[in-house]
């Protein structure tokens, strides 16, 4: 199968690094605490939102779930420490996006993502210099999937939709993908994603 795929967009949580709201708050408040509520209030609230969009620093956001949901400064200290180091790579991606990137393939980042988060996975890893650019939500005040995150993508980098493929695990992401008339994957595994890859004519 031939294929006009030239670019490969990578969103990063839970495709590149693990993501896991549940065990992050099982980590900080410990696991006999109800994690539901905590769940929602801290990484589904307003506040959290405004610090993927990039409207306040990680330390606001930190007095920010101090005051609105009452926890402590050590609540809050713990939290983000969690947040960073529960950030292990997904099994083999990193190794995928080798592959492709090598056959020659353009590979870029979309992500809902921290100013903060991003500096440490820059710090803490080599996969980010992989990417030949990377739209960041924190950077434009944008999340996904809005139309304008992903009109960002093509604009900024000039990319042609019906060129690229859009992987992520969410599939309201990747319906927001498809509705820009870009191709999208929604991840599972490192495997699953090359299958499916494969399929739409890549050859790596």
């Amino acid at each position: 199968m031939e294929t006009t795929i030239k670019n490969v967009v990578f969103d990063i949580g839970n495709v590149v690094v693990r993501w896991s709201p549940e065990d992050i708050i099982s980590m900080t408040f410990g696991k006999t605490c109800p994690k539901d509520g905590l769940i929602e209030k801290v990484f589904h609230s307003d506040i959290w939102l405004d610090l993927n969009k990039g409207l306040m620093t990680e330390q606001e956001t930190k007095l920010r779930y101090q005051k609105e949901l009452g926890l402590s400064q050590q609540d809050c200290e713990r939290l983000f420490h969690y947040i960073k180091h529960s950030l292990i790579p997904v099994y083999n991606t990193e190794a995928l996006i080798k592959r492709v990137k090598k056959a020659g393939y353009r590979v870029y980042a979309l992500t809902d993502n921290v100013h903060e988060i991003v500096d440490y996975l820059k710090e803490t890893y080599q996969f980010w210099p992989l990417f030949e650019g990377a739209i960041v939500s924190a950077d434009l005040g944008l999340l996904k999937p809005q139309p304008a995150i992903y009109d960002a993508l093509l604009t900024q980098f000039s990319l042609n939709a019906n060129e690229t493929v859009f992987i992520d695990d969410m599939p309201h992401n990747v319906a927001g993908a498809k509705a820009m008339g870009i191709e999208a994957i929604q991840f599972e595994d490192a495997g699953q994603c090359e299958m499916a890859l494969n399929k739409l004519g890549l050859e790596f």
